[in-house]
């Protein structure tokens, strides 16, 4: 089977209404619309979240705290966490994406210090903890800030 020959199943769908076809459809003349008003002509009908002229519901509502537009999403990665990856390898945004540490690469890596690491490694993050930092470098690993 393929998806090209995939059917619904006998029965479960229905035609699809058609209007404005002529009196003889039994919906023609208004086309099923009602007379006259917003909602019978074309393009009529209101926007989304309005209540006829009634303040709405999101401007009633209080508004409390603040968004920041420009925050970046920094992705945390642990130093405990690199232990999957061998010693003397260069660890980077591709390679946590590859080694399925991190789904994306977000606005930057910020390596954070729980967990421990034994061995050397190359790190190229965006940021990095001073407990972190202090950690790659008793290993005898290098940090790169991007």
């Amino acid at each position: 089977m393929k998806l090209n020959e995939l059917r619904p199943a006998e029965g479960s769908t229905k035609t699809r209404k058609r209007v404005g076809r002529g009196d003889g459809s039994g919906h023609g003349g208004t086309s099923c619309r009602g007379s006259k008003g917003q909602n019978s002509r074309s393009g009529g009908g209101v926007r989304p979240g309005f209540e006829g002229g009634q303040m709405p519901l999101t401007r009633r509502l209080p508004k409390r705290g603040f968004f920041n537009h420009f925050r970046k999403d920094m992705v945390i990665v642990n130093v405990g966490q690199l232990s999957r990856f061998p010693e003397d390898s260069i660890v980077d945004a591709d390679a946590l994406v590859t080694g399925g540490l991190v789904k994306n690469g977000g606005d930057g890596i910020k390596l954070l210090g729980n967990g421990s690491i034994d061995y050397p490694l190359t790190l190229r993050v965006n940021g990095i903890s001073c407990g972190a930092r202090k950690k790659i470098e008793a290993s005898g690993g290098r940090i790169e800030i991007i």
